[in-house]
């Protein structure tokens, strides 16, 4: 009998990268869906979908005995929304709910796998020690970071779940829609940068998150976390340097001041119906001196191995961006 495993956010990019790697493990899928989700890129899959509530715990708790999941992976998540407040009732409320409820049901649930993030514990001062020692203090400076951070918290008092938490630094990837519109600019020639002290950063390939949490569900670790980028360091010039021996074009380099940068961006925040790609929030990451990360324990523990360096990694998926007409 094949192991029943649900994954949440299932219509995300992370996602359906999940899905894929669960599916070719050999599991039984169910993807955790909105009722408003498009799901027309996951109908090759063979999936069982379901619509949980997050709100509510008692019909959580009914779900997952319903279905009696081996394994769970909660990717689902915001990385835009306008107060503190509303970033919690998404990254840190749900995953309490879904957590308690796991905790709580009559499964023979073997993994709960929390899809985090880097943010929880924030940037790095530019000149920290490389790599930057295991367990270091969480400081996150974004909204979004401290409500990923809350629900580590949440996780952390429940000693009776076995649970992971993975925490992938910048993610890219085939089907991935916010650095894709950064991609376009290069195309265009052109590439901007905030500011123009020093950074540092870490991305990690798709394939290889996905790669880690198959890792992680089978592991013997529990109730730890283990942070994820493809264990080097990047320049912040790198992914459009990248980028424009790939595409093979001239690009102008632009510096936009922090002090100008953060009124417009205000104002734009204003006048927007939506939230911005671009959001002060966001703005506080992509300022940051450092994002660089350990991965010496996850390597340890895990057996985790990135397969892809940002420069194998782009060309990956600049061609999938290409051959799918997304340019």
């Amino acid at each position: 009998m094949k192991p029943r495993i649900l994954i949440t956010g299932a219509s995300g990019f992370v996602g359906y990268h999940l899905i894929s790697a669960a599916y070719d493990a050999g599991m039984e899928v169910h993807a955790a869906i909105r009722s408003s989700s498009n799901i027309s890129h996951l109908q090759h899959f063979n999936l069982r979908y379901v619509i949980p509530d997050y709100t509510d715990q008692e019909s959580l708790c009914k779900l997952l005995e319903e279905h009696q999941y081996d394994y769970i992976i909660h990717a689902a998540g915001t990385t835009k929304a306008r107060t503190g407040a509303d970033y919690d009732a998404v990254n840190a409320m749900y995953t309490l709910n879904l957590a308690q409820a796991a905790q709580k049901a009559a499964i023979p649930l073997k993994k709960f796998v929390f899809i985090s993030s880097l943010a929880a514990l924030g940037p790095v001062a530019y000149d920290a020690a490389w790599p930057v020692p295991d367990g270091a203090d969480a400081n996150p400076v974004t909204l979004y970071g401290k409500s990923k951070l809350r629900a580590e918290k949440y996780l952390a008092t429940m000693t009776a779940l076995p649970w992971i938490v993975l925490r992938p630094t910048a993610v890219y990837g085939p089907l991935e829609k916010d650095l894709f519109v950064l991609f376009k600019t290069f195309k265009k020639g052109f590439e901007f940068h905030m500011g123009r002290e020093p950074q540092q950063l870490s991305f990690v390939y798709v394939k290889d998150l996905a790669d880690a949490v198959m890792l992680a569900l089978t592991s013997p670790s529990i109730q730890t976390g283990y942070n994820i980028s493809d264990g080097h360091s990047y320049s912040r010039y790198a992914l459009a340097d990248i980028s424009r021996r790939i595409f093979g074009v001239r690009m102008l380099r632009i510096h936009v001041p922090l002090a100008l940068a953060k009124p417009a961006i205000t104002l734009l925040e204003k006048m927007s119906r939506g939230i911005p790609l671009l959001n002060n929030d966001k703005l506080l990451e992509v300022s940051a001196p450092s994002w660089n990360c350990n991965i010496q324990q996850i390597k340890r523990d895990l057996g985790y191995n990135p397969a892809y360096n940002l420069e194998k990694g782009m060309k990956e998926t600049i061609e999938w961006y290409t051959n799918n007409k997304w340019f």
